[in-house]
C-alpha cells in the first residue's frame, strides 16, 4: 500500500490540474432553437452601415423635478450625475429605432407604440399592452391596433381616453437598411387629462401650525394668508379647490386636459444625398396637437390654441459640414376669458401665470392670471409655460463603426447629431410666501409632445449596395464545433469529483484484494 500511495497521489494531482492548464476557448454565438426561425445574425454580409432612432411622447408627468439622487453602478458616479425627477409618467410614446450594427438581426429595425412608461426615481419597469414589430425578417405591412393602458401607482395623476397605434419595421435581406422607411412608429390620443391632484402639497384644508415663518412677509400678512388658505374651497393638493372638479357635471377637475385628438409620429428613413449615389440617415419627430386647457371648467380657465405645429428632424450625411438639425418650433397662443396673455414661439419661448390667495373674505378659490389684480392677493405659485426648449448635441463617431461578428463588414467612420425638443412645458412652481418646509423647486411638471431625434452614418453616406461574393478560394472553411468556455469554478470540480470517486473505488478494491495481515504473537 505504501508503494501505491506515491503514484495514485502524483495522479490525482495531475488529473486536478488538466483543467487549469487545458487552452481557454470562448463561448459560440449560440443558434437557432427551432429550424424555422432566423438565426441571430442572419444573412449575407450588409455594407450599408445606418444607425438611427426618434422618439416622441404625447405627454410626460413629472413630479418633483430634480429632487432625486442619480444612483450608479459605478462608486461615486452617482454625484456627478443630474439629479431626476421623485417619479415620472408617459402616455403616448412612439419609438422607431434602426441599427446595422445590432447583434441579434431582430434589432435592426424596431418599431413600437406604447400606450404608457412609468419611472420612480430613475426605475423603469416593462409595460405591457404595446405594440411592436421588429426585423428582420421584412414586413410588408404594419401591426395596428388599440392601446390599453396598464394599471399603475400614479393612475390618479392621468386620465386616458381610447388610444391607438401603428408600428412598422423593416430590412432588406441584402441591402439592409435601404428600404422605405426602416422604422416607423404613430401613436393617436382621443383625450387626455393631467395631474387631477398635487402630491407633493399637503392634503390638509386647515394649515394652522404647518406654514414656516415667511421672512418677505410680517406678522400681519402671514395671519391673513394663512386666514386666505383655510378658507379655501379646497386643500392645496387640489389647489384650493380648483382642481376639485365641477359638482354639476361629476367631471374631475384637472390642471391640464386635451379635450381634442393628440396624434405623434417618429419615423427613420434613408434619403438621397446630394451629388453623391450614396444615401443619408434622417431621424423624423412630428406632433400633431390643436388646443390645450388649463384649469379647464373653472373662473381661471386658461386657453392654448397650437396654431403651429412642430417637427424635428436630424440629418446624418457623415460629414459634419452637412449634418445638421431642423426644428420648426411650435407657436402657441395663451388666452384666458377672451383675453390674450402673450405667444408663446421661438422668439417668446416663455410666459408665467401667478397663482395668489384672496385675502377678502369672499374669496373661495385662487386667483390665477393678470385678470384679477386688483383684487387683493398674495401669490403663492406660478404656472411657467415654455415651448421649445431645444438641444442640440453632434460629434464624430467613437471609434470605427465595426459590423456585427460574423459578417465580416469593413470598418468606416462617420458623424452624428441628435436633438431635443418640447412642444409645451408646463411647470407648477411654489414662491417664497408659500412657506411649508421641505419644498422641491418644481412642485409638478407636465411636458406635451417631448421628442427625441439621433442620427448616424458612415463617412460618405450610407452605401445602398449588394456586398459581393467573395471567390471561392477565398471562402473561409466553415467554423469547427467548439466546446463551452471554462467560464467558472464549476467546470473544474466536475472533472476533480470524478478523479476521487475513480481514485476511491481503486483503494476500495486494493484493500479488499490484499490479504489481511494478522497480528503477530507476544513473544516472551
Amino acid at each position: 500500500m505504501r508503494l501505491l500511495a506515491v503514484p495514485a497521489a502524483l495522479a490525482l494531482v495531475a488529473l486536478c490540474a488538466t483543467p487549469a492548464l487545458a487552452q481557454p476557448v470562448t463561448t459560440p454565438v449560440p443558434g437557432p432553437v427551432n429550424p424555422g426561425q432566423p438565426p441571430m445574425s442572419a444573412g449575407p454580409p450588409v455594407v450599408a452601415h445606418a444607425i438611427g432612432d426618434a422618439g416622441t411622447g404625447l405627454a410626460v408627468v413629472r413630479l418633483a423635478p430634480d429632487s432625486a439622487a442619480t444612483s450608479s453602478i459605478l462608486p461615486g458616479f452617482g454625484e456627478r450625475l443630474a439629479e431626476q425627477s421623485a417619479a415620472e409618467l408617459g402616455v403616448g410614446l412612439a419609438s422607431a429605432q434602426a441599427n446595422s450594427e445590432a447583434l441579434l438581426s431582430y434589432e435592426r429595425a424596431v418599431a413600437q407604440a406604447s400606450p404608457l412608461g412609468f419611472a420612480v426615481r430613475g426605475h423603469a419597469p416593462q409595460t405591457p399592452g404595446t405594440l411592436v414589430q421588429t426585423a428582420s425578417p421584412d414586413n410588408a405591412k404594419p401591426v395596428a391596433g388599440g392601446l390599453n393602458p396598464p394599471r399603475t401607482p400614479l393612475d390618479g395623476l392621468l386620465n386616458v381616453g381610447a388610444l391607438n397605434g401603428t408600428a412598422h419595421a423593416r430590412w432588406h435581406e441584402e441591402l439592409g437598411p435601404c428600404v422605405s422607411p426602416i422604422a416607423d412608429a404613430t401613436t393617436e390620443l382621443a383625450s387626455l387629462s393631467a395631474l387631477n391632484a398635487i402630491p407633493t402639497l399637503p392634503t390638509a384644508t386647515d394649515l394652522t401650525g404647518v406654514l414656516a415663518d415667511v421672512p418677505k412677509l410680517d406678522a400681519d400678512a402671514e395671519r391673513a394668508l394663512l386666514d386666505g388658505l383655510n378658507r379655501l374651497a379646497g386643500p392645496l393638493s387640489r389647489l384650493g379647490g380648483l382642481l376639485s372638479g365641477s359638482q354639476d357635471t361629476g367631471a374631475d377637475g384637472s390642471l391640464l386636459s386635451l379635450p381634442n385628438a393628440l396624434a405623434a409620429r417618429s419615423r427613420v428613413e434613408l434619403v438621397d444625398l446630394p451629388g453623391s449615389p450614396n444615401k443619408a440617415v434622417r431621424s423624423i419627430s412630428t406632433l400633431q396637437a390643436t388646443a390645450v386647457r388649463l384649469l379647464a371648467g373653472t373662473p381661471a380657465e386658461i386657453r392654448v390654441d397650437v396654431v403651429g405645429q412642430p417637427a424635428l428632424i436630424a440629418l446624418a450625411t457623415g460629414d459634419e459640414a452637412t449634418s445638421r438639425v431642423d426644428y420648426t418650433a411650435p407657436v402657441l397662443r395663451v388666452s384666458q376669458g377672451g383675453r390674450q396673455l402673450g405667444v408663446l414661439d421661438a422668439a417668446n419661448p416663455r410666459l408665467d401665470v401667478p397663482i395668489g390667495v384672496p385675502l377678502d373674505q369672499a374669496g373661495k378659490l385662487p386667483l390665477v392670471g393678470d385678470v384679477v389684480d386688483r383684487l387683493p392677493r398674495v401669490d403663492i405659485g406660478v404656472l411657467r409655460l415654455q415651448v421649445g426648449q431645444l438641444n442640440r448635441k453632434a460629434a464624430p463617431l467613437e471609434g470605427p463603426l465595426e459590423g456585427p461578428p460574423g459578417q465580416g463588414g469593413p470598418a468606416v467612420e462617420g458623424f452624428t447629431v441628435g436633438a431635443t425638443a418640447r412642444l409645451l412645458d408646463l411647470q407648477l412652481l411654489p414662491t417664497d410666501a408659500l412657506g411649508l418646509p421641505n419644498l422641491p423647486s418644481a412642485l409638478a411638471q407636465v411636458s406635451l409632445g417631448e421628442q427625441v431625434v439621433r442620427a448616424a452614418a458612415p463617412r460618405g453616406g450610407v452605401v445602398c449596395a449588394a456586398a459581393a461574393a467573395p471567390p471561392e478560394d477565398a471562402r473561409p472553411a466553415p467554423p469547427a464545433k467548439r466546446a463551452l468556455a471554462r467560464t467558472n469554478a464549476a467546470y473544474r470540480t466536475v472533472s476533480i469529483f470524478w478523479t476521487g470517486t475513480a481514485l476511491l473505488l481503486v483503494g476500495v478494491v486494493l484493500v479488499a484484494a490484499l490479504p489481511p495481515r494478522r497480528p503477530r504473537a507476544d513473544r516472551r
